[in-house]
This record gives C-alpha cells, sequence and structure tokens, in this order.
C-alpha cells in the first residue's frame, strides 16, 4: 500500500472505498495505534499516529467497529456496554444515560438483557456499533457497517451516522455499499492497494464524464438534433431520450430547451443525468494498475 495521502476534516462523513484487499482495514487499524506502520506520517488532531506517547490519547478519541465484531457472547447488551464503558473509565452515571441512549436509538433496548449469543447478526453489529461510541470519541471507524443487516436495520444505522454527523463527529467509513456511501458520505477515496482518486461523490462523475442534461422527448427528429447542434453541443440518443453535454447547466438549459421547441421536438421531462459512484468507482479501479 503507498501512496494514501488525504485528509478528513472534522464534522464530515469520509467514504473509504475499495476492492479486497486493497488496505481500507490496514489503514484503519494503523490509524487507530493497533498496527505499526513502516513509513509515512498521520495525525489524528493534535498527535502523531505511531508516536509511543501520543498512541493512549489517539485511542481515547477514537471508536472503532471492526471487520469482526468480537463480542462478549456470554454478556447481555447492557453489560457488553457497561464493560466497556469502564475500561474508558466513563463514571457510573454517564455510563447508565449512554447505554440507554444508544441501545434505545439503535431499537435493542428490549433486548438488554439477552446475552449477545442469542442475537442476530445484524443484532450483534448494531451492538457493536454502541461499543464503539459509548465513550462519545470525536472520530469513529466503522468498517462494514451494515454489513449482515436487512434493508430496515441499514436504514437504522444510516440514520444514526448522520445524527452523529450532525453532533459534529466524524465519521470514516469502510464500505462496500456504493449507494450507501453516495448518499451519506460528503467525500470519499477509492483505493487499490494505492490511493486512485478522493472528491466528493457527485464532483468525481462530473471529472469524469463532465456536465450533462437529458432531455426526454415524444420523439427526437433531426430537425432537434440539428438544433441542439447548431447551439454547439454535443448530444446522444437514446431512444426518445437525448443526453446533452453542458458546460452551465444554469444558463444553456433554458436556451437548449427552447431550440427544441423551436424545433418541434415536444419535451416530456428535462433532468440532469449524472454518472452514479458506482459508475465512478468501477471505471476507476478498473483503470487502476
Amino acid at each position: 500500500m503507498d501512496g494514501v495521502s488525504m485528509r478528513v476534516d472534522e464534522g464530515e462523513v469520509f467514504g473509504f472505498l475499495g476492492p479486497n484487499g486493497a488496505g481500507k482495514t490496514t489503514t484503519v487499524r494503523m490509524l487507530c495505534c493497533l498496527l505499526s506502520k513502516t513509513s509515512g506520517e498521520a495525525r489524528i488532531g493534535d498527535y502523531d499516529v505511531g508516536k509511543g506517547s501520543d498512541s493512549v490519547e489517539i485511542r481515547k478519541m477514537v471508536g472503532l467497529l471492526p471487520e469482526n465484531v468480537g463480542l462478549y457472547e456470554e454478556l447481555s447488551a447492557y453489560r457488553n456496554l457497561d464493560f466497556y464503558g469502564k475500561l474508558y473509565e466513563v463514571p457510573e452515571a454517564q455510563r447508565r444515560e449512554r447505554i440507554e441512549g444508544i441501545l434505545k436509538l439503535l431499537e435493542l433496548w428490549d433486548r438488554r438483557d439477552s446475552p449477545a449469543s442469542t442475537f442476530s447478526k445484524g443484532m450483534k453489529q448494531k451492538l457493536a456499533i454502541g461499543r464503539a461510541l459509548i465513550h462519545e470519541p470525536q472520530l469513529l471507524f466503522l468498517d462494514e457497517p451494515t454489513a449482515n443487516l436487512d434493508p430496515e436495520a441499514s436504514k437504522t444505522v444510516r440514520d444514526f451516522i448522520l445524527e452523529l454527523k450532525k453532533q459534529k463527529r466524524t465519521i470514516f467509513l469502510n464500505t462496500h455499499n456504493l449507494d450507501e456511501a453516495q448518499r451519506i458520505c460528503d467525500e470519499v477515496a477509492i483505493l487499490k492497494t494505492k490511493l486512485i482518486r478522493v472528491g466528493r461523490p457527485n464532483e468525481l462523475g462530473e471529472s469524469l464524464w463532465g456536465k450533462k442534461t437529458e432531455l426526454q422527448l415524444v420523439q427526437v427528429s433531426e430537425a432537434v438534433l440539428a438544433a441542439v447542434r447548431g447551439l454547439g453541443l454535443k448530444a446522444t440518443i437514446d431512444g426518445n431520450k437525448l443526453a446533452v453535454d453542458v458546460d452551465d447547466p444554469v444558463r444553456q438549459n433554458p436556451e437548449l430547451v427552447e431550440a427544441v421547441v423551436q424545433a418541434g421536438g415536444r419535451v416530456q421531462y428535462v433532468t440532469e443525468l449524472s454518472a452514479s459512484l458506482e459508475d465512478v468507482y468501477l471505471k476507476l479501479v478498473k483503470e487502476a494498475k
């Protein structure tokens, strides 16, 4: 793994994307001071990753949901969180309040006295997220947080992440769920043993394919196509849809629609055509050497 240079700003949700074996989990483990780095520099707040005297302070600042949740199966949900709260020296009154709040938010309060061994994979995943939050870390590392969760539970976790963002928490998210990353991440990094690209999801698509406006017509005629090209715009046809390359949609779209209508085109709808994060990811990973 090399060439990984990036900055994660306070209060943002940062997505770390890449195929299996790309180095995502290794990076997280190094940043959490669980694995020694061999070279390079990294900082969490005012502390240096890899500097012995700073490691304890970094561990106080971060919370980690690992790839394997590693709960104490014989302990109840409540006692799992209570145990880790004690390790982080959270005062008893605060522990009780936080545990109740976390379990209620993650819809586990009714099962607080049940052993973790009786939980489904999805419930264990949610409990492990709660464990990572028990000391109210400033920075939360989540490694595949919605893995094994059904759609309803996945939404609960996504909403929880967005709620943490409102509280100005910083979220570092490893995920293979590209739709999820597009919905909740402010910025993403795409990794394949080395860093390929960093940027905001919508801006990455524009940087690769540019901006496009799509017009759906009753019929795309030669007259309509000629009118669009007469504006100096490049267009492609897909059935009764016309995809037009534009530099400034706010300025050009009114002129575009007017030209199409004057050429006899009957417009059914006009929309921005943007590449999905999945399109961006697959293109960049395929092209990476």
